[in-house]
């Protein structure tokens, strides 16, 4: 097993944001609470135990036994649920849509660092529990993004028409993706595996949220991952104070707002992640996810026939907290209110948006937690190891966008300079020549001498990308090998971890994939993971 690591900043895949905040640039400090080193999580401890009421912690105890009360999960999860009742018990948490067999392997990544992290607290902080939580977007509507994976460049995909959120949706349909998916696997013993924890997961329970938490249950149960469905009604009547503070006074959209145009101040590459809206809750039925309004006095949902006043709303909110679900905006904030978390553990988009909302956590006087990008990794194969190695690739090399790619690795292995920097330094001094003899004589000549060294320097690019293009045709053979291994690793010019479902490299290495992964990430190191399995 071979490890190498590259910094984010130079994969060139994550925003100017993201790379700011690894780098600790100062001026992004007031957007979040601490930074995720270990010796800043006793600071945090301290803070987020005297938020977390008693009360709480026995309601999410009892809402997670009820929850688990048909699933056969590993002692160690029932500790750790159990142990939430402590007040020395914390949480470090991911969120991650209800993706059809997890989606893109970074579900796989994130839960990881969530597990490792755990771990690494315990080790710091022996006197205290610390709880790897897996929060299910059992309210989500977004369908067409959860209803397929990809497997070896094909996209298997669940057909249906849907609405509401997508956690209630029943699992009609899916006995097809089981029959496409095991034609595609194969007949080996790890393709048998694969194939059983699906049918297990889809077509043995009712609805996806179920089907979701059976599957990633399975998975990670053994290393004491709890899995939150945090669509429930007990749970949400902890969050009516702020539901109702939404409803009357809009105050994450003031809030909000403020940070966003902060943030858009700073730099004009912070682009604002996420919009606030007059009210963040979307009013929740069977069959029906829909945006709450204030219009004409009255609050409506769009797209339904549903229009109370102030008062039958509240009363609405105090009947059936259930009903009211948080967008984006709010999601992260009941997170905060419902679960004594410490850190939240996500992708470069999330903490995007995450560091939008500190403000609005001040403003209603919730901890906000420390911030984590997840694990990324690309897994190699020894063979493609072995290709990269014999082609001369490197890292660095790996990570380009694929025409600089190849236009690098051509004019390295060209038997010609195909690099005509010299030339064109040679050709811009003779110009400052000109320059100054028309300076001296006739300035009306500056603009001619202008419009021949743009001519001419554009000529040189132009030979130059000729030369370029012959060589790659000569070349081919090796452009092609290398053209091969790249688009084998990063398939559709994306992270591979974007793109690739799980069970491909469970195919490959079957149960050892996930113990590996656990064996070799390092959530607080901070590079991107390059790992040879």
């Amino acid at each position: 097993m071979q490890k190498n690591n590259i910094p984010f900043h130079k994969t060139g895949y994550f925003s100017s944001l993201i790379c700011d905040y690894l780098d600790e640039k100062s001026e992004l400090g007031q957007f979040y609470n601490r930074f995720p080193e270990l010796e800043n999580f006793k600071a945090q401890i301290e803070e987020k135990r005297f938020s977390v009421r008693a009360d709480s912690r026995a309601i999410l105890n009892n809402v997670l036994k009820n929850q688990y009360q048909n699933i056969e999960t590993s002692e160690l999860t029932f500790q750790n649920i159990e142990s939430l009742q402590s007040e020395n018990t914390f949480t470090i948490t991911t969120g991650h849509q209800l993706n059809l067999f997890t989606g893109p392997l970074y579900f796989l990544y994130k839960i990881v660092s969530t597990i490792n992290l755990s771990n690494e607290l315990k080790t710091k902080y022996p006197d205290y529990n610390f709880v790897p939580v897996y929060w299910m977007a059992t309210e989500d509507h977004d369908f067409e993004e959860i209803n397929y994976f990809n497997f070896k460049g094909k996209k298997i995909r669940w057909h249906r028409d849907s609405k509401g959120a997508v956690g209630e949706l029943n699992t009609d349909g899916l006995e097809a993706v089981f029959n496409v998916l095991s034609e595609e696997l194969g007949q080996s013993k790890n393709a048998a595996i694969l194939k059983t924890l699906f049918k297990k997961a889809y077509l043995n329970h009712d609805n996806l949220a179920d089907a979701t938490r059976f599957l990633a249950n399975e998975l990670f149960a053994e290393n004491g991952l709890v899995i939150v469905d945090a669509n429930d009604a007990d749970l949400k009547r902890q969050f009516i104070p702020i539901i109702e503070d939404e409803l009357i006074n809009q105050t994450s959209f003031e809030a909000v707002s403020k940070t966003t145009k902060q943030l858009n101040d700073l730099s004009t590459n912070y682009k604002a992640q996420v919009n606030p809206r007059e009210i963040n809750i979307f009013y929740l039925k069977e069959n029906l996810r829909e945006r709450i309004v204030f219009e004409d006095g009255v609050y409506k949902v769009l797209n339904a026939e549903i229009v109370w006043s102030k008062d039958d709303i509240l009363k609405e909110v105090s009947e059936h907290p259930e009903r009211f679900s948080p967008n984006v905006i709010m999601r992260p904030l009941y997170q905060e209110v419902i679960l004594p978390n410490l850190c939240y553990i996500g992708g470069g988009g999330e903490l995007a948006y995450w560091f939008q909302l500190k403000y609005y956590f001040n403003t209603v006087e919730v901890p906000f937690p420390i911030l984590l990008l997840r694990n990324s990794v690309l897994i190699q194969t020894e063979n493609q190891n072995k290709k990269l190695k014999n082609l001369n690739i490197s890292i660095e090399d790996i990570f380009l966008k694929h025409d600089a790619f190849i236009n690098k690795k051509v004019r390295e292995i060209s038997n010609i300079d195909i690099d005509f920097t010299e030339q064109k330094h040679h050709l811009i001094k003779q110009f400052q020549e000109l320059y100054k003899l028309a300076e001296q004589t006739d300035k009306s000549f500056l603009g001619a001498v202008k419009a021949q060294e743009v001519k001419q320097l554009k000529g040189l690019d132009n030979l130059e990308k000729r030369l370029l293009k012959s060589q790659k045709k000569k070349l081919s053979d090796h452009v092609l090998r290398m053209t091969d291994i790249k688009n084998e690793l990063f398939p559709d010019q994306s992270l591979q971890e974007r793109n690739t479902n799980f069970s491909e490299f469970y195919l490959e290495y079957g149960e050892s994939l996930i113990p590996n992964l656990i064996k070799n990430l390092e959530p607080l190191k901070g590079d991107f993971l390059i790992v040879t399995l």
